[in-house]
């Protein structure tokens, strides 16, 4: 099977590793990505997507099985091919934030539409597949704190509080997660400090999960975040606001904290690192492994093709 991936990040984690996955399975990838910066604080101008718009239509000739489109801003490049069928894998910004219209328009024209979370499939309010990004088990796995935190170059003292994006993301909400770790500084004894962790290999976040003593997730939305799941998998808890499909994740893992307002997110964050203990999320996370929902995604295509 040839499959034509369409993108606004060609360096995706979750998308790449699930590609690699399938490939073992027999399908073929090519990926186009929409040229421009589109990272945190920059922005695509539609002079970036015109220029796509054509060279998606001539590749789309060259013998593909499918199109594979991720990112609502994609789909439209998609559609326009007309010669394949079209899957639509949406994140949760794209519906969650200013291009939902583009995106909930595009939505009846596609094959197939591919979402991350119930709540995400709800909030359509159409009939889709949830499929979360998976994890990969075999890379994150629990290891040796101390040895962590040497790989990182953290201190051994004190609290150490994981925000793994960059600040320059608003969704993330940085503030307020620097918030709620500044009240928690104030509660408990030892120092707390929280580490925003962004632009490094994605090799390296499983050193990263192994030296914290707790994930803080304060997004104003989210589909599946995979930081949730990669957290799980190496045991370390989880503070959130109840975004996405975390509540799900986190049922029956402790210590672990979905919180409501920023006093619960405090008094969970404080909590959680006074117990000073790992997570028993390992086994939630085989839930969502990377073979499970790759498998999972083959479904989607080999119903089409």
């Amino acid at each position: 099977m040839d499959v034509l991936t369409l993108t606004t990040n060609a360096d995706a984690p979750f998308m790449n590793e699930q590609m690699r996955v399938m490939e073992r399975r027999g399908v073929s990838f090519s990926t186009l990505s929409v040229s421009g910066d589109g990272r945190a604080g920059h922005s695509r101008s539609p002079a970036d997507y015109l220029r796509f718009l054509p060279t998606v239509i001539r590749e789309s000739a060259n013998g593909y099985d499918l199109v594979h489109a991720h990112y609502g801003l994609t789909a439209p490049m998609a559609l326009s091919q007309l010669r394949k069928p079209v899957v639509l894998s949406l994140w949760g910004s794209d519906i969650y934030g200013p291009i939902e219209p583009l995106s909930r328009a595009c939505v009846p024209l596609c094959d197939e539409v591919v979402v991350m979370s119930e709540e995400m499939r709800r909030y359509l309010g159409r009939d889709c597949v949830v499929i979360p990004d998976g994890v990969d088990l075999e890379k994150f796995q629990p290891g040796p704190k101390a040895s962590a935190r040497d790989a990182v170059g953290w201190d051994d003292d004190g609290y150490h509080v994981l925000f793994p994006y960059t600040p320059a993301r608003e969704v993330k909400n940085y503030p307020r997660a620097r918030r709620i770790v500044n009240a928690v500084n104030g509660l408990i004894d030892e120092p707390v400090r929280l580490h925003t962790v962004y632009d490094v290999d994605h090799d390296a976040i499983p050193d990263y999960m192994n030296a914290a003593d707790a994930l803080l997730l304060t997004s104003h939305s989210e589909g599946s975040p995979n930081s949730v799941k990669e957290a799980l998998a190496c045991n370390l808890p989880v503070v959130s606001v109840d975004v996405g499909d975390v509540r799900t994740r986190l049922e029956g893992v402790e210590p672990s904290h979905v919180g409501t307002d920023d006093d619960d997110l405090v008094e969970g964050l404080r909590r959680v690192l006074e117990r000073d203990e790992r997570s028993n999320g390992r086994e939630r996370a085989r839930d969502v492994s990377i073979n499970r929902t790759a498998d999972r995604m083959l479904g989607v295509y080999e119903r089409l093709v």
